[in-house]
């Protein structure tokens, strides 16, 4: 049985489950259930046998603070500029949190957008991974790359969620709406990831003729169902078949053949960062795993990380300092490592990595430690991709508050991704009453990265 479950489970501030299950289906039993998925996710049309270029987004759910990591103000009053000192990075004048200081090491391979600005309050996905808020009901980024872009090798999916602390929420976001089905997501995740192989007790000789049985059920199924989900039900049995059986799969997702040392650099097992009064682990592994598939030929990769929701309004919680003073060394570690892996293997022109939450947090700090939400005003992060690093974009007023120079939003920063793949994002896709969407409204992008 293929039984693919996600990673944590818990909650932000608005008491949203993030539970995590998705169970794909049996091999070993009754019938041959994985293409039944995979046909909700079918493959994009695609004559190149390697990728161009690919994403990777790492997603911090709950929204991180700007001012305590890169837009700090440390000759702001106390209540706003919080507990940490600024350090000097690589590149002048371009300062970091204290708990970061291999990010400062590695700051000329960094950009970072000081000036982005979002619409929506309330913890959402919506905005970093379609451009609209959820009201919109816009298919996700992702899944537009699925249908559009032209790379990608046919031998993985094309479109891959590492899963992640709120990634139910995500997924939501991430939802293809008019796009198609067929651009789903494939979400492999915990303990099913050892199991894209076949079961015990089926061979390729029993496989072939379960292939047989379905074609002819199959056959029978579509005289009486036109539906939009028989309309390429043979390729996505055939990519069904092909990822039960093939080791590029498995070896793309299967992070035990990196040297241990390699992943050492990412984190430790055993490590744990607190947040609010709870200890947990950092999911490092997910950017291993993700820089095995974009090297491999995935060109999009999503993923959250960790938990940033810090209002801390529980004087047992500790505060928001106390927090960072375990979560933030992790971050950093894990983001320097990626970033480094991928320049050490030649990838960083052909990787783009982009690393923001829903929001930033109030450059005041509350009564009991923490801060709030913050739409008017946060970071993302970005490197690899041809994008010129070394740089922070935009700046904030003196409190971090707002920004003080041109303010730019989610869906400028997803025309720059666009603008890397090639894509256009003054494209139509037909809605599902065939009227053309275009892929988005702000359509220029953030010019200082190009």
């Amino acid at each position: 049985m293929l039984t693919i479950y996600g990673g944590q489970s818990g909650r932000f501030c608005d008491s949203i489950s993030r539970r995590n299950f998705l169970q794909i289906g049996s091999l070993a039993v009754g019938g041959l259930n994985l293409p039944n998925f995979l046909r909700l996710k079918a493959e994009a049309a695609t004559t190149k046998a390697l990728p161009d270029k690919s994403i990777i987004m790492i997603c911090l759910g709950g929204g991180p603070s700007h001012i305590d990591t890169y837009d700090m103000r440390p000759d702001a009053p106390a209540e706003y500029r919080g507990e940490f000192a600024p350090i000097p990075s690589k590149v002048p004048g371009m300062q970091m949190c204290e708990l970061m200081p291999r990010q400062a090491a590695i700051a000329d391979k960094l950009a970072v957008v000081r000036s982005m600005q979002w619409m929506e309050p309330c913890h959402q996905y919506g905005e970093i991974c379609t451009g609209f808020p959820p009201k919109a009901q816009r298919p996700g980024f992702g899944s537009i790359v699925n249908r559009i872009y032209a790379g990608g090798t046919r031998r993985l999916p094309r479109f891959v969620d590492l899963g992640g602390d709120g990634s139910t929420d995500r997924r939501q976001a991430e939802d293809p709406r008019y796009v198609g089905a067929r651009y789903r997501s494939f979400y492999p995740s915990g303990p099913g990831q050892e199991d894209l192989s076949l079961p015990k007790g089926i061979t390729l000789e029993r496989l072939d003729d379960r292939k047989q049985l379905l074609a002819g059920l199959d056959r029978i199924r579509r005289e009486v169902d036109n539906s939009q989900e028989f309309e390429a039900l043979d390729s996505f049995t055939s990519q069904g078949l092909e990822i039960a059986t093939s080791s590029a799969v498995r070896e793309a997702f299967d992070i035990s053949r990196e040297p241990a040392s390699l992943v050492a650099r990412y984190g430790d097992k055993n490590a744990r960062f607190r947040y609010l009064s709870v200890q947990y682990g950092f999911e490092f592994e997910s950017l291993i795993r993700a820089r095995r598939l974009v090297e491999a030929g995935v060109p999009f990769v999503s993923m959250s990380v960790a938990r940033w929701d810090h209002h801390c309004l529980v004087k047992a919680e500790g505060t928001i300092f106390d927090s960072y003073r375990t979560l933030l060394p992790l971050y950093d570690m894990a983001i320097a490592a990626l970033v480094s892996d991928l320049h050490e293997r030649g990838l960083s022109e052909k990787v783009a990595v982009v690393v923001w939450g829903e929001f930033g947090r109030t450059p005041r700090v509350n009564k009991t430690g923490g801060r709030d939400h913050w739409p008017s005003a946060g970071c993302a992060l970005l490197a690899g991709g041809g994008v010129k690093t070394g740089q922070y974009i935009g700046e904030t007023d003196s409190h971090a508050e707002r920004p003080k120079s041109r303010a730019y939003t989610p869906q400028n920063l997803l025309a720059t991704l666009y603008h890397f793949l090639g894509i256009n994002p003054a494209g139509t896709i037909p809605d599902e009453s065939g009227r053309p969407m275009y892929l988005l409204d702000q359509r220029e992008p953030i010019r200082e990265l190009l």
